[in-house]
């Protein structure tokens, strides 16, 4: 794998943050490297600010001074395109615009010498399209960078229809050899990150619309639950609801409107008010100075239980029985029928399977937790059958364990679970069709997006056949084809040893009494 020499200048076109950043990666690395734009006085200014950063970088001990002194003598701006002939590799961070980028790259085709690469940061646009009409589109391929691009480590290297194999490689070779951390990607909707983390948005906003519950709720079980670093609301009030909405409308429209993307009427009419986040002052939550954030909903006391009984196997909550006895309630067990957890109320505590409480009798239930003993805070979900002592008993039980409890309304697949079910979901549909290997797509979620575990990793974490039997049951619920399980999905429940219908062997979840036919 042969990366562009250092000796060879780098070319970046669009002198905003974004190719200020890439500039930055290209002269660090050891890199000259020339800054262009439409307006010269930008390009110079780009220049002048990458110089400065390099500075402080030195003055506050993260460079050595003599490396930015000579790091700051090869950058420039370059006052027309001819001046990038030179350039083993140009990449474009302008606005986004197919035909503004079409238009640039065949300019730049008549310039720059025959091994030299082409590359559009595009986070959004088809690296296929941008390259029509290109002489040698074999040398074209996207290299998406993430904001900030000196501090992010991700590089989704895309291959387009026409992309050579020994350019996309080359390109791989240069990223990986500054430092950063490159994915291999085809020419996708979204590409990796932006196609795969649709459902972190989208099911949230799903639960919200379904009176589930609050955003600051929402929020907070997927941060103290399942392990996310940012709630999905307070995500996209930073990233701006317009943004945000744009992505997700883009996708759903390149996918022929694929119900599995459909954007959310809710955060339409957010943005149809103008309440766009941080940067309009208000979102989801209000940002004025001095404003009261809404704090997430948490349970009363509850009445812990002093013993249970653990009813066959719990999966990916099998955790829950050493941490019951741990915190002093007593734990029988059997490994028949189930599972669940049987209170002393003759209620039972059920992991969320993507069934809803109301179609049994006096049944609980709870969501998944990445970790459940490092969970601080589980959601439970109840119907108007659930009798208020079993209802107690499951809060007091979570909060024996040092949990805080939410209780949300009666939503199939909770929170964490239907989100977690999805994301695998989409992941084994888009490894299927060639999109990325399966390690690409969990290193670009962890580090492009910052999540806790790559899909992947949580398929094999919660087994092979939970996700697609908790859809399965989704999708029964709420039926249109969002929920429906992709055949990849399928095939690998299959391939593990599962039954032809998704694991579902006739033993049933033993949750109580089914009342609903």
């Amino acid at each position: 794998m042969t990366a562009i020499e250092r000796s060879r200048t780098v070319a970046v076109v669009g002198a905003g943050t974004m190719g200020q950043g890439i500039a930055q990666v290209a002269l660090l690395a050891g890199h000259r490297v020339l800054i262009h734009d439409i307006d010269h006085g930008l390009a110079a200014a780009g220049a002048a600010l990458v110089r400065e950063r390099v500075g402080r970088m030195a003055a506050k001990g993260r460079l050595d001074p003599a490396a930015a002194e000579d790091a700051a003598g090869r950058i420039g701006a370059a006052d027309g395109l001819a001046a990038l002939a030179g350039a083993a590799l140009v990449i474009e961070a302008v606005v986004e615009d197919a035909a503004v980028k079409r238009a640039l790259f065949a300019a730049l085709e008549e310039v720059v010498a025959p091994d030299a690469l082409l590359a559009t940061n595009t986070s959004s646009l088809s690296v296929t399209e941008i390259a029509a009409g290109l002489a040698h589109p074999d040398r074209f391929l996207g290299l998406h960078f993430f904001n900030p691009a000196p501090l992010l480590p991700l590089v989704e290297v895309v291959s387009g229809f026409a992309t050579a194999p020994e350019a996309a490689e080359r390109a791989y070779g240069t990223v990986l050899a500054w430092g950063k951390t490159p994915v291999r990607c085809a020419d996708t909707p979204g590409f990796i990150v932006n196609r795969i983390a649709r459902p972190f948005y989208a099911e949230a906003f799903a639960v919200y619309e379904e009176q589930g519950a609050d955003p600051a709720t929402i929020d907070a079980v997927l941060r103290e639950s399942g392990g996310f670093k940012m709630g999905p609301f307070q995500l996209t009030d930073l990233i701006g609801q317009d943004v945000n909405e744009a992505v997700t409308r883009s996708v759903w429209e390149s996918f022929f409107r694929s119900p599995k993307f459909t954007p959310s009427l809710a955060q339409r009419r957010l943005v149809q008010s103008g309440r766009l986040g941080r940067k309009s002052g208000q979102g989801w939550f209000p940002y004025a100075q001095g404003a009261e954030q809404p704090a997430p909903h948490t349970a009363g006391p509850g009445t812990a239980p002093d013993k249970v009984c653990v009813v066959g196997d719990l999966g990916p909550a099998a955790e829950l029985a050493t941490l019951l006895e741990e915190a002093g309630i007593a734990v029988t067990a059997t490994e028949h029928g189930g599972p669940y957890i049987q209170l002393p109320g003759e209620g039972q505590l059920v992991l969320a399977d993507g069934k809803t409480s109301v179609e049994f009798t006096d049944v609980v239930y709870f969501d998944l937790a990445l970790d459940y003993r490092g969970a601080t805070r589980i959601a439970l979900s109840a119907s108007a059958d659930t009798t208020e002592r079993t209802l107690s008993e499951a809060v007091g039980l979570f909060q024996k364990l040092g949990k805080e409890v939410s209780v949300i309304g009666d939503v199939p697949g909770m929170i964490v679970a239907r989100t977690v079910a999805m994301l695998i979901d989409l992941t084994a549909d888009a490894v299927a069709r060639g999109v990325a290997t399966a390690e690409d797509v969990d290193t670009a979620m962890r580090l492009g997006v910052n999540y806790p575990l790559g899909p992947s990793a949580w398929h094999e974490k919660l087994g092979r056949d939970w996700a697609y039997d908790l859809l399965h049951h989704l999708d029964e619920r709420c039926p249109g084809g969002r929920y429906a399980p992709s055949l990849a999905l399928f095939k690998l429940g299959y391939a593990a040893g599962e039954d032809e219908d998704g694991g579902e062997d006739g033993s049933g979840n033993g949750n109580g009494t089914e009342e609903t036919g």
